[in-house]
Order: C-alpha cells, then sequence, then structure tokens
C-alpha cells in the first residue's frame, strides 16, 4: 500500500501532521506493508532564500494580525507540537525558500533516505533556527543524514530534481490539494491537515480492506471509523 504527502518542510502544522502519521502507522497490523512517499509543496514559490524578519512579523503582514495575535497563535501550535513530543522554537526560525529542500528530499530518497532527510530539515526549521534556504546549511543537514557531500553540492549547484518536485506540485493541483498536510493512500483516499492518529489510522485500515477484499478481518485491527475526515480522491 502507498501513502503519498504532500507537505512543505517549513509548514508547522506538516510537522505536527507527520508525528501524527507514524504513530497511526506504527499501530497499523500491515505497516510492514506501507511505502511512504514525500511529495514536495512549497508554501511560498516567491519566497527568497532568506526572508528577513520573524515568525510574528510575517503573521501579522500575511493575516493582518496584531502583534498579540501572532504570538498567540505561535504559541498555540507550539504547544500542540510539545503535544506530540516536538519542541518547536518559532522565535528563531530563519525563514526562507524550500525548493532546494525539496530537491534534497528527492535525492534522498533515491538513496533510501528521504524520511531521514524530511525529518532532519524539518528539526533543522522548526528547532535549531536553520537557515532553511541556505546552501551551506542544507549541505550540512544532508551530509548528516549519510549523503554524500559532493553530490550534495553537486544537486544544490544545478537543477538535479527540479522536475521531480514541479511534478510534486502540479499533481497536487490536479489532486485538488490547497492545503498541507495532505496525505494519499493509494491514490484513492485523502486526509486532508493534521488528524487525530485514529483518523489516519482509520483510512489506513478502510484503504487496506479496499484492496484486499477477500483477506480475512481481524476485529482487533480495524481503527475507529473515519466518517468525514475521510474523502474520495
Amino acid at each position: 500500500m502507498q501513502v503519498e504527502i504532500w507537505s512543505d518542510v517549513v509548514c508547522p502544522w506538516c510537522y505536527i501532521g507527520k508525528r501524527q502519521f507514524e504513530e497511526a502507522l506504527a499501530a497499523f497490523p500491515h505497516r510492514q506493508d506501507v511505502t511512504v512517499e514525500w511529495r514536495s509543496y512549497e508554501l511560498d514559490p516567491t519566497a527568497p532564500a532568506r526572508r528577513e524578519g520573524t515568525m510574528v512579523e510575517l503573521l501579522q503582514k500575511k493575516y493582518s494580525m496584531s502583534a498579540d495575535q501572532a504570538i498567540a497563535a505561535n504559541a498555540r501550535v507550539t504547544g500542540i507540537a510539545a503535544g506530540v513530543g516536538l519542541d518547536y522554537r518559532l522565535d528563531q526560525a530563519v525563514m526562507g525558500n524550500t525548493f532546494n529542500a525539496h530537491r534534497l528530499i528527492h535525492l534522498a530518497a533515491s538513496r533510501g533516505l528521504g524520511d531521514a532527510m524530511k525529518e532532519r530539515l524539518m528539526a533543522g526549521y522548526f528547532t535549531e533556527g536553520a537557515a532553511i534556504g541556505d546552501t551551506d546549511t542544507l549541505e550540512g543537514l544532508a551530509v548528516e543524514v549519510g549523503l554524500d557531500a559532493d553530490e550534495v553540492r553537486q544537486v544544490l549547484s544545478d537543477d538535479t530534481f527540479a522536475d521531480e518536485v514541479r511534478r510534486d506540485e502540479q499533481q497536487a493541483q490536479a489532486l485538488g490539494v490547497s492545503g498541507v498536510p495532505f496525505f494519499v493512500i493509494d491514490r484513492a483516499y485523502g486526509i486532508s491537515g493534521a488528524q487525530p492518529p485514529d483518523v489516519i489510522l482509520g483510512a489506513l485500515q478502510r484503504a487496506w480492506d479496499d484492496g484486499h477484499p477477500d483477506a480475512d478481518e481481524d476485529p482487533a485491527a480495524a481503527g475507529p471509523s473515519c466518517d468525514g475526515d475521510v474523502c474520495a480522491v
């Protein structure tokens, strides 16, 4: 069974959604038969390599919030992140363009390290204040997960995997994805947003049952019903 996840490495709900998906997958009885593929999605393709200012200032400008409202919004998402074991330090975030980060995820995936690269980029951005659009920073993070430094440097200096990133984004548009995270299971079920683990688990079980109609079902393995939280793609 294939699970494709469209997300951006600077999306706070995407990192939370990643943890919720991991919890659901760990409880799924057929998890060894699940292949996870990370798909690219840029929240702001026009962003510069490094965006000046703070996240509070960005929220104020983007959503016409007051400073107090922006601070409260950051505190809320930070608290939710803590609930799934993530240490958000949004006051330290160095914002920037994520196109190259997505290219590195594709490179890593070709070496069996896609999830590790995704995790390292998100941890770097949300917890460590890593400059997500800086090539030297990206190279260092990629080498940490086991990628070859020379290969990483070459990818970052040319347009390798650029087509793959754009293809992911075109597919997202074709599927009607308007926000992330967005999970697609066997191109049959979609889950929009950072849903609770039981919702994701229910979707996984439903997709498995649909793909294996003749299999003996273990009643204990079935997750809770997803109802309106799962939609046909």
